[in-house]
């Protein structure tokens, strides 16, 4: 009988394996914001009868360029879910480790929404549109799921305090309770202030990203 030797092989646990890998999950939710602002920004200086001063960035989707649009919602909305997968693994055993991921993951299915239900037209965008805009079925349904995911994305930020406060970083803690009150403080003005809604919004998606990229860094 001859015993075969040999060398041991090094196990990774379920649980470095899956830290291993949350660079590149949470990546995407880092990149996925300022890359969206990004592509709105430049459409919205490259589109005929866009002003940033009365036109929302989902509206880019309308028209005939408005692919691009489309386009940026399911991206951003897939990046967003990979970094709430990145996330859950980098908050594994966490407080917040749950929730805060969840909440992230509803705030990126709400972009796949908006490209499926457009906004509607008006503020004379697109081009020939009229100043007022008639609510349609697919633009109720693009406000509503807007609405849902922005208030997931607060209730995100207030739930992810939780561990920023656990590993010292107070300051960080304290901001991501400020800012969903800045965000819905933009949401509540839109009515007077397409441009306020617009940095609102624009707000909480770099906050997702800064928040992200901290909890990340170990």
């Amino acid at each position: 009988m001859t015993d075969t030797l040999t060398a041991p092989r090094r196990v990774l646990p379920d649980a470095s394996r899956s830290r291993s890998a949350a660079p590149w999950a949470v990546a995407g939710g880092v990149t996925a914001g300022p890359l969206f602002l990004a592509a709105g920004v430049a459409q919205g200086c490259a589109r005929d009868g866009f002003d940033f001063t009365r036109n929302a960035i989902s509206q880019l989707a309308l028209g005939a360029a408005g692919r691009v649009q489309t386009v940026s919602f399911l991206l951003t909305g897939a990046l967003l879910i990979a970094g709430a997968t990145g996330l859950r693994r980098v908050l594994r055993g966490e407080r917040g480790g749950t929730w805060g991921p969840a909440l992230v993951a509803v705030f990126s299915v709400s972009f796949w929404a908006a490209a499926a239900f457009p906004a509607d037209a008006g503020a004379g965008f697109p081009a020939g549109a009229p100043d007022a805009a008639v609510m349609s079925g697919h633009g109720a349904v693009h406000m509503a799921a807007g609405m849902i995911g922005y208030l997931a994305l607060c209730a995100a930020s207030v739930v992810l305090a939780r561990p920023l406060a656990a590993r010292g970083l107070r300051r960080w803690a304290f901001a991501a309770r400020v800012v969903p009150v800045v965000v819905l403080a933009g949401f509540m003005a839109s009515a007077a202030s397409v441009l306020a809604f617009t940095l609102g919004a624009g707000l909480g998606l770099l906050w997702l990203s800064a928040v992200t990229a901290r909890l990340a860094a170990r």
